[in-house]
């Protein structure tokens, strides 16, 4: 502690030595409470010097903080108050209009809506105002008829949409890879991927019966094409030169897969993936108004047959929401795995 002192009657009293600015602050730039605390860190740091004059862990992170609050005690003074404010202002402005921009015409709808009906540019017994509607899912969500109804679809759309993946992204890179594979197949691809999903629905119906299996391949089927078609366009344009470096390093054919093939088609792949989220979401509702006695597009068929048209919104507003929710879960997966590719600026 005698060194501390030393050192300290030192500086003060050599008339050649300038002022340290951290040690000694302007009393019109640095608050007493800052000084108080720099004074204090300074004290620590000298105490805990090492006998070899290099301070320890401890006395290296107090030394960073004591830095960091002399800066900003001089920016303050500086700048004073104002500009750290007027900051603050305007990335919440920036962000206020960012989240207009994204959302203003979702919200103008919405207020559409309540007004046509209540104007009388619609008829309210086909359109009822947004408040009635919201009424609807509120009573269906209170008594749990809305909740047993959207858990018998994400089940349906969630196990085909999930088989779909399996077998359409390893089938893709297949295809993709191996010309001759994709001779072989690329006829009656065609002709399967030009055939409407629910066109096929009877077909499902007759082969598997009227419960869940039929509803679970038909999703299967309309889901697999979007990944199947992306995974084979995204295996094709892969780079050539990694393909020349990957051989030239005399990587096996797995190992092509895994380090070149697959990281460089991820993008592409996801975009099928992200396609198809919605096809299932959109093709079960369908094949749900046939047949089914539980799930949204029952609601959405059961309330139109009752008229309850409110119910019947409702409902529509519930998938429309799920495939908006499950959308945004796919983009932030792919946003996860694909981190290493650049983002592309938008003007």
């Amino acid at each position: 502690m005698s060194v501390s002192t030393e050192t300290s009657t030192e500086t003060s009293t050599d008339p050649g030595t300038a002022p340290d600015p951290d040690t000694n602050p302007d009393p019109g730039t640095a608050p007493d409470v800052t000084r108080a605390r720099l004074a204090a860190v300074d004290a620590a740091g000298a105490a805990a010097v090492g006998r070899e004059g290099r301070p320890s862990g401890p006395v290296l992170r107090a030394l960073t903080l004591r830095a960091l609050l002399a800066e900003l005690t001089g920016a303050l003074a500086r700048g004073g108050v104002r500009a750290p404010l007027a900051r603050l202002v305007r990335g919440a402005g920036r962000l206020l209009l960012g989240l207009l921009t994204r959302t203003g015409a979702v919200l103008l709808l919405l207020a559409l809506w309540e007004v046509a009906p209540r104007a009388g540019l619609v008829d309210p017994t086909f359109l009822p105002p947004l408040h009635q509607v919201v009424d609807a899912w509120w009573g269906l969500f209170r008594s749990g008829e809305l909740g047993e109804h959207t858990r018998a679809s994400l089940t349906r759309s969630g196990t085909g949409f999930g088989l779909a993946v399996l077998v359409a992204v390893p089938l893709g890179l297949l295809i993709g890879w191996y010309r001759r594979l994709a001779d072989a197949l690329t006829p009656l691809l065609e002709v399967f991927r030009n055939t409407a999903a629910l066109a096929l629905l009877p077909v499902f119906v007759l082969l598997l019966g009227i419960g869940e299996t039929s509803k679970i391949a038909i999703v299967l089927y309309a889901c697999a094409w979007p990944i199947l078609l992306n995974t084979v366009s995204a295996v094709r344009t892969v780079d050539p030169t990694l393909l020349r470096l990957a051989r030239s390093m005399d990587l096996s054919t797995p190992q092509v897969f895994r380090k070149v093939i697959l990281p460089a088609s991820l993008p592409t792949v996801f975009t099928g993936i992200r396609l198809s989220g919605g096809v299932a979401i959109l093709v079960l509702v369908a094949a749900e108004m046939v047949g089914a006695k539980a799930g949204l597009g029952y609601l959405v068929n059961s309330s139109q047959f009752n008229f309850a048209i409110p119910q019947m919104y409702a409902a529509i507003l519930t998938v429309s929401v799920i495939g908006v929710a499950f959308n945004q879960l796919l983009l932030a997966v792919e946003r996860r795995l694909t981190a290493w590719r650049p983002e592309t600026g938008r003007p």
